[in-house]
């Protein structure tokens, strides 16, 4: 864990705000002032990021210089965990090849690399040099590379596989704090719905039916075919925790139910204030928001909410 200040703040475009500095709190709540919460904000600590979005452009590896192109040859990051920052000079002595990201996954059982490229392919220099590496997989626009052990991700007790590129919460300590307070949120209910579930953060804990395109659960797209007024007066509580989009037409399906408990997890403040005055002109009121420094040092937050009928 680590409150140490980054040398590449203000030149790596990865971090908005400087989380080792004595205001980082009040500069971070700017960014949701104009949002009605009704508890103070829960912090996660920096050096706990178990995943991290690389780039690289020829022989080139580390982050974007902000609001540029230029890569910063970052070998060590402040936010991310041990075991990324001990990959990470590995991974930067690899012969790149095109232009794209890698998106590198401290997972339960070892690392996980994910390389998305404008190279169709894999070069034989590069295969050899990566199943060198003391990772578990590797994969190329999803093409898995290397493999020795299949990922895994723990959501409390309960143990699923890592698929590549699949969403997961930045840190552990988030995902828990997330999970409890969803967990307390829906409280006695009988029949919950998880909707936008991905992996399954919360529906394993709260025993509910998931529904996503992938991941946990039924595969279903919420986006274009959001649960009907009729499934959803099935059950007595919702849970949402909806990509940057947020739910627009699964709110405007809710606004019309019987739905009695919504507990909403949104990581943009706009698209959740979109969605709110959905479920308010359907009578649905707003009792809990609590902030949620997901996403240590940069601006974005994750929103806990909780809305009654």
């Amino acid at each position: 864990m680590s409150n140490k200040r980054c040398p590449f703040f203000g030149i790596c475009g990865g971090c908005k705000y400087d989380f080792a500095s004595a205001d980082y709190h009040t500069q971070k709540l700017s960014e949701i002032k104009n949002i009605p919460t009704t508890g103070p904000a829960v912090w996660v600590p920096a050096g706990l990021r178990r995943r991290g979005d690389f780039c690289f452009a020829g022989n080139q590896f580390g982050l974007f210089q902000k609001h540029t192109k230029n890569i910063v040859p970052v070998r060590h990051c402040p936010n991310m965990t041990d075991a990324i920052n001990n990959i990470l000079p590995m991974l930067a002595q690899l012969p790149w090849a095109g232009t794209g990201s890698c998106l590198i996954t401290e997972c339960d059982n070892g690392i996980d690399v994910s390389i998305t490229s404008s190279v169709p392919y894999v070069t034989p220099e590069f295969r050899a040099q990566i199943m060198k590496l003391p990772i578990i997989r590797s994969s190329w626009n999803d093409r898995v590379i290397s493999q020795t052990a299949q990922p895994q991700v723990s959501f409390g007790n309960h143990s699923v596989a890592y698929p590549p590129n699949a969403f997961l919460q930045p840190t552990i300590h988030g995902a828990d704090v997330l999970r409890q307070m969803v967990c307390e949120a829906v409280g006695e209910s009988k029949r919950t719905a998880d909707l936008f579930c991905g992996l399954g953060n919360f529906t394993f804990a709260l025993n509910a039916d998931g529904f996503d395109i992938v991941g946990t659960g039924v595969k279903r797209d919420l986006f274009t075919h959001p649960l009907t007024v009729g499934m959803l007066n099935g059950y007595d509580c919702v849970v949402m925790d909806p990509p940057r989009a947020g739910a627009m037409a699964q709110c405007q399906q809710l606004a019309r139910s019987n739905v009695s408990r919504i507990v909403y997890v949104s990581c943009n403040p706009g698209t959740f204030n979109r969605d709110m005055q959905i479920l308010h002109q359907g009578g649905y009121k707003l009792q809990t928001l609590i902030p949620v420094d997901q996403f240590t040092g940069s601006s974005h937050w994750e929103i806990f909410s909780v809305f009654q009928k």
